[in-house]
């Protein structure tokens, strides 16, 4: 279980210590099933990855629940080789980048890789839903593109909604995958905070000897954590949420909260940045 520190905390942290709370780690271990536990909007993130068996997704103890999504809705997205997850008896097949929404009241859930030797790698955020709506599968291509950025800034990036009003449509969970273009390092800058809802962000496609700097904390006490791949940031309300990279690279972005709208952000003028 993560527990976040409040504001007045996170500027007296160390290094070491705003990493062991923000930056979640090992998520993705072959052959097991992997989560975390965050206070942060009771948000779940968990790693999956099935080599020579089906994982079969289970309640913790810590969900006092008798099935992982009774109180639940899932988001899953596929950064590996291709698998497939099966709902209640529904196989969906999951190509690298594909998305699903798993609905609230799905009782049995499991995954598989077509091939154990370069297996799916699903990443998995839920958060407590309050209705129910039905599972859906989506690709990368079925999903909502907006090009943001310039070359001149270098945070050219294709920005592609998954789960979002309009779109897969959910209780509170509000998902995507934003991907920098070659030769585009910058994500997010001009900052912004979420007053009414959280993020986590999961940065993937990060080469190996690459890294990406986050910067994080309020707008006037920003820190900057060092990232690497498959590792994810819990990026609270008050905090911004940014990131250069030493060379391009992919994130998953997922929110959940009082607001589903996508525009409903707080800016920070550059001017205002410390």
């Amino acid at each position: 279980m993560h527990y976040l520190p409040d504001t007045e905390r996170f500027k007296r942290m160390t290094t070491d210590e705003i990493r062991s709370h923000f930056l979640v780690q090992n998520l993705f271990v072959p052959g097991e099933a992997t989560f975390r536990f965050i206070d942060l909007d009771r948000v779940i993130l968990g790693g999956i990855v099935p080599t020579q068996h089906v994982l079969a997704l289970e309640a913790d103890e810590a969900l006092a629940a008798d099935y992982f999504a009774e109180r639940r809705e899932i988001g899953l997205l596929n950064i590996g080789s291709s698998g497939s997850v099966t709902v209640d008896g529904e196989r969906y097949a999951m190509q690298s980048l594909d998305g699903l929404y798993v609905g609230r009241g799905s009782k049995d859930v499991s995954f598989e890789s077509d091939d154990a030797n370069t297996p799916a790698r699903f990443y998995l955020v839920s958060y407590p839903a309050h209705t129910t709506y039905p599972t859906t599968h989506i690709s990368q291509d079925e999903a909502d593109l907006t090009e943001l950025g310039s070359q001149e800034k270098a945070n050219r990036r294709n920005l592609y909604k998954y789960i979002h009003p309009g779109g897969m449509e959910s209780a509170q969970l509000v998902m995507g995958v934003t991907e920098l273009v070659d030769g585009n390092v910058w994500n997010t800058m001009p900052a912004h905070t979420h007053a009414r809802r959280t993020e986590a962000y999961l940065y993937f496609d990060v080469q190996e000897g690459e890294v990406v700097f986050h910067f994080m904390g309020e707008p006037q006490e920003t820190r900057s954590l060092v990232v690497r791949n498959e590792e994810a940031i819990l990026s609270p309300g008050w905090s911004i949420h940014a990131g250069a990279g030493t060379s391009r690279y992919t994130f998953c972005w997922a929110m959940g909260g009082e607001n589903q709208d996508f525009a409903d952000m707080q800016f920070v003028d550059l001017d205002a940045l410390q």
